[in-house]
């Protein structure tokens, strides 16, 4: 790499580190708030920082047929969310990582069956290789001894991947007919107005101490959106691939300083296989685009 990809590249990854960062928040968030409240305030906090944003440029008022496109991909998406903060909170961050390398290629067998794209061979094979990754995680489990609430947590933020692919399916339609702003805008609005409801029985008005914690969170979310929308319109998105798959090692470390989380040998091994399949499953076409769920 020279000049525009490369300083693409370190963009990108710059980016991925941010996110890790947010994401290292929001499961301590969830951890001392539960997962319902770290999403729903983030939520409102990216509201208050997206929406003058959206105001100031003038921005026309979205179309009945886009918003209905961000009431789907807003609910889609925010299951996804709730589903793997929750999860978070109870696997390390290394693993849980790892577990949401899947959606790429969950999202192309989902755009096999809904929007009628052919599966390569390659996605196929990627994808038992793949799969291998995710018994080798569930086999370190199995040889741990690992409680109830994690193996629960394994399952949730595999249910989240498989949302999440679901609402790359619904994000690639929202991209022909919105900008990236309108587009974060909307789904942090239609998951705070569908998860209000619930803030009596689920969650509560976070405390003044709080409130730094969810505006940074969203900030460092919105700031890595930017980052990796800039990367990816510098370089190919294949070349920038890769870099999605530095969050796993962002994850161990911040899971070893934060949480004092230790990295076991399978699940280091699983992850390796996830990436490999991904990596193989991709070969020769346009990579998908980041797969963090923040960007969601």
């Amino acid at each position: 790499m020279s000049g525009s990809p490369r300083l693409a590249f370190l963009v990108a990854a710059l980016g991925i580190a941010n996110y890790s960062v947010m994401d290292a928040v929001m499961k301590g968030m969830s951890i001392a708030h539960g997962a319902y409240s770290a999403v729903l305030w983030r939520s409102v906090g990216a509201i208050v920082l997206l929406g003058p944003i959206f105001l100031l440029r003038r921005t026309p008022w979205p179309s009945p047929q886009a918003l209905k496109l961000h009431f789907a991909r807003g609910v889609l998406a925010g299951s996804s969310v709730v589903l793997f903060f929750w999860g978070l909170a109870r696997v390390t961050m290394a693993q849980g990582i790892a577990l949401t390398f899947l959606a790429p290629l969950i999202a192309m067998f989902l755009a096999a069956a809904f929007l009628g794209e052919r599966i390569r061979r390659a996605a196929i094979g990627g994808s038992l290789v793949a799969s291998l990754g995710v018994l080798t995680i569930a086999a370190g489990q199995a040889q741990a001894h690992a409680s109830t609430e994690v193996v629960l947590g394994s399952i949730a933020v595999f249910a989240a991947s498989i949302l999440y692919a679901g609402s790359l399916i619904l994000l690639r339609r929202q991209a022909q007919i919105a900008d990236p702003i309108e587009v974060a805008l909307f789904t942090s609005l239609v998951l705070a107005l569908v998860m209000l409801p619930g803030a009596p029985w689920f969650s509560a008005m976070p405390s003044i101490s709080l409130w730094p914690w969810i505006l940074g969170a969203a900030l460092v979310g919105s700031v890595s959106a930017v980052l990796l929308a800039w990367a990816y319109g510098h370089a190919e998105a294949q070349v920038l691939a890769p870099v999605e798959y530095t969050a796993f090692v962002w994850a161990a470390l911040l899971g070893y300083v934060v949480f004092d989380e230790r990295v076991s040998a399978w699940t280091v091994a699983g992850a390796l296989l996830i990436i490999l399949g991904c990596l193989a499953a991709i070969r020769g076409r346009v990579a998908p685009a980041p797969q963090t769920e923040a960007a969601a």
